[in-house]
């Protein structure tokens, strides 16, 4: 009975070591192979959201349009900025460069261009429209002001995502457990079977 219980711990060692290998090994190697790039550019503004990138190493991102350096910094794990382009009247070109501290073939050097606002022509002062008198005013609701459009997520030139959700890294480290678990029971069971035999 007592080489029976000796052999069950081994089993239970060795099933608990072997998931947490598997799970120590998908957990590091995830984010590496995570990075989210997310980078937009309207006649207004440029955004860029940047995930799963290492924090132990030093990532740098820069955009420049019309001349000006809009962005020039350093980021750890994440990103996440939005900035106003230069007032333009002909097409801009917005220049973003990426540089993945862990792997060049993380970077990115991408050109966008940024088409010109439509501004609706304000009225001469010839054509001034009469005041509406105080009861016409008081009933009509103000009108909604504008906001530019932005392009919706997932476009045709958008940066093409190379990784996975972040949830994704634990469904996957919790499958690797259950299963080297489950393989270490299969194996205790049959040496108990056998040594019942």
């Amino acid at each position: 009975m007592t080489a029976i219980r000796h052999r069950w711990h081994r089993a239970a060692a060795v099933a608990t070591g072997t998931a947490a290998l598997v799970g120590t090994g998908m957990f590091v190697a995830s984010p590496a192979s995570a990075h989210v790039p997310g980078w937009e550019v309207d006649c207004y503004t440029t955004s860029v959201h940047l995930e799963n990138y290492s924090d132990r190493a030093e990532n740098t991102i820069k955009i420049t349009a019309g001349g000006k350096t809009l962005v020039d910094e350093t980021f750890g794990r994440t990103f996440d900025k939005k900035v106003n382009l230069p007032e333009h009247s002909s097409p801009l070109d917005v220049h973003l460069v990426i540089d993945a501290g862990d792997d060049d073939k993380f970077d990115r050097d991408e050109h966008k261009t940024s088409p010109v606002c439509e501004e609706s022509p304000s009225p001469t002062p010839s054509e001034s429209s009469p005041e509406p008198s105080p009861s016409e005013s008081s009933s009509e609701a103000p009108a909604p002001s504008e906001k530019p459009s932005t392009a919706p997520n997932g476009g045709g030139d958008d940066l093409a995502e190379t990784g996975a959700s972040s949830a994704t890294p634990m469904i996957a480290g919790a499958a690797g457990v259950v299963l080297a678990a489950g393989a270490g029971l299969v194996v205790v069971s049959r040496k108990r079977r056998s040594a019942q035999d």
